[in-house]
């Protein structure tokens, strides 16, 4: 045999090889789709050619008054609630916490939430830095607020963090380098080869991105999907306001808080998904039910994601 001709069936035996694996150390191939959903993700292979955007509006009322009450016995703020809410869809939505990756379906090993914050607390031009999470089935909304504010107090303390490693590293390539690099991780993550370890650190790799434009003032935007990762949600929420709600055939002014989502229709019907996010409105229109963890005894250790029930 010519040597080209080995090295040819050699290639091609290990491209075989590597189309045929499916194992990821960050999530598990969803068996049994529909066909329409296994060809949804050849037709449209990119996050933001399968985006559909949702648009809702949350009773702030209860959720302010349920913070101020909060903020006494722990750190919380509307941050700590939406990163809360998000945490309680997935964990009663589990459909909605996969992902599409080499045009494969993914669930997701674990439920991560990111979340973009400001690195000094009272600088306006001090740089965004994003967190990302696991939340853990146990954790209540006090657990929770607390390892966020840990995480938080990390990323604040001047220490360089792993993000800021990788990226020093990154920006101090060559142009040339720096775009094979990166097209070679995007190769190793189609193929299911991309180390743990670097997925566990990335903040892209997640269930949902969480951004609270309100604590900056400003009101929410639809925000694209990352291609890069494999995020398949986008949580935006805008400052509280007051608008006028039609009740008992009047108009009324209420306080409320805008929130925006962009979500990847590959992983789950464009219904379904409207549903689980929709729900998010239920969780925060209802904190002192739905998060608790306001007895001074510490008494009330009922987890995040089963409270509603």
């Amino acid at each position: 045999m010519a040597p080209l001709t080995a090295l040819a069936l050699i290639a091609f035996i290990v491209w075989v090889l590597l189309n045929m694996k499916t194992s990821r150390p960050d999530g598990r191939l969803v068996g049994n789709l529909h066909q329409y959903r296994v060809i949804m993700g050849y037709i449209m292979p990119t996050r933001n050619e399968s985006v559909v955007y949702f648009d809702v509006y949350v009773d702030a009322e209860p959720l302010e008054r349920y913070v101020e009450e909060a903020r006494k016995l722990f750190p919380c703020d509307i941050t700590h609630a939406c990163i809360a809410a998000a945490y309680s869809v997935m964990y009663q939505n589990p459909t909605v916490n996969r992902f599409v990756s080499g045009h494969r379906l993914y669930e997701r090993d674990g439920i991560y939430v990111s979340f973009s914050m400001k690195r000094a607390r009272l600088d306006a031009k001090a740089k965004l830095a994003t967190v990302k999470m696991r939340i853990e089935p146990s954790d209540t909304f006090r657990m929770l607020c607390e390892r966020i504010d840990q995480t938080i107090n990390v990323e604040r303390s001047g220490r360089k963090t792993y993000q800021d490693k990788e990226f020093n590293l990154l920006t101090s390539l060559p142009r040339p380098i720096l775009k094979a690099g990166i097209k070679g991780l995007r190769l190793l993550d189609y193929y299911n080869l991309l180390p743990a370890s670097f997925i566990e650190n990335d903040p892209l790799y997640t269930s949902m991105f969480v951004a609270n434009l309100g604590s900056l003032g400003m009101e929410a935007g639809y925000h694209h999907l990352y291609e890069w990762g494999n995020c398949a949600s986008f949580m935006m929420a805008g400052k509280i306001e007051e608008h006028p709600v039609f009740e008992d055939g009047r108009f009324v002014p209420k306080r409320r808080l805008h929130m925006r989502y962009s979500y990847d229709e590959r992983v789950e019907d464009g219904l379904t998904a409207g549903m689980a996010i929709k729900s998010v409105q239920g969780v925060l229109g209802d904190p002192f039910r739905c998060f608790g963890c306001l007895a001074e005894n510490g008494e009330d250790t009922k987890p995040i994601g089963t409270r509603p029930d």
